[in-house]
């Protein structure tokens, strides 16, 4: 088999093995979908998502991310205002992510806890940090976090509508605002 052969295949199986928990999850959520479950609704062994996700923690981490989403974990600049905004529209389109979900309670399963708060740190708070440390800011770590828990309570109060204006304003408005706010507060 050749190399490239191989390569659909893994393509193909990890996006069977995704697509086959986004279903589970859904269904029976985190607790009541099992591995074996998962690997036999993708027909692939299970052993698999170790593999290509990590664990089952992380596979249900990815799972909760938009079909058309990437899969990296690349960092969000929080002062950008288009990536703000693409990021209040993927939560309008698909609902709190499981960052989202680590930054304001608790998730009852440790292992998704700590995958979920992984990803909140590497996408979202430390490269705050590393932007507030590099503007000179003596308590970057402080003002990356504080920068993110208001993020995600602006992210909460437009999905509860809690806030009238705020839930009313378009992802734009509210974007373009929040990253002139996150750069203020990142800044020394």
């Amino acid at each position: 088999m050749s190399g490239a052969r191989r390569a659909r295949d893994a393509q193909d199986t990890r996006a069977r093995l995704l697509a086959a928990a986004r279903t589970l999850f859904a269904e029976r959520g985190y607790e009541g979908a099992t591995v074996r479950e998962i690997g036999q609704a993708a027909d692939a062994d299970p052993a698999l998502i170790a593999r290509y996700f990590g664990s089952k923690a992380a596979l249900y981490v990815e799972s909760l991310r938009p079909s058309g989403a990437a899969t990296g974990q690349s960092p969000i600049d929080i002062t950008e205002a288009t990536v703000l905004t693409g990021v209040i529209e993927r939560l309008r389109e698909g609902g709190p992510t499981p960052a989202l979900h680590a930054a304001l309670r608790r998730h009852d399963n440790d292992e998704v806890q700590e995958a979920a708060l992984a990803t909140l740190m590497t996408r979202l708070v430390d490269p705050a940090a590393t932007r507030a440390t590099e503007a000179g800011s003596p308590d970057a770590r402080l003002r990356a976090e504080l920068a993110v828990a208001a993020l995600a309570g602006i992210l909460a109060s437009r999905s509860t509508h809690a806030l009238e204006a705020l839930g009313n304003a378009s992802p734009a408005e509210v974007a373009a605002l929040a990253a002139g706010l996150f750069e203020e507060l990142l800044a020394p």
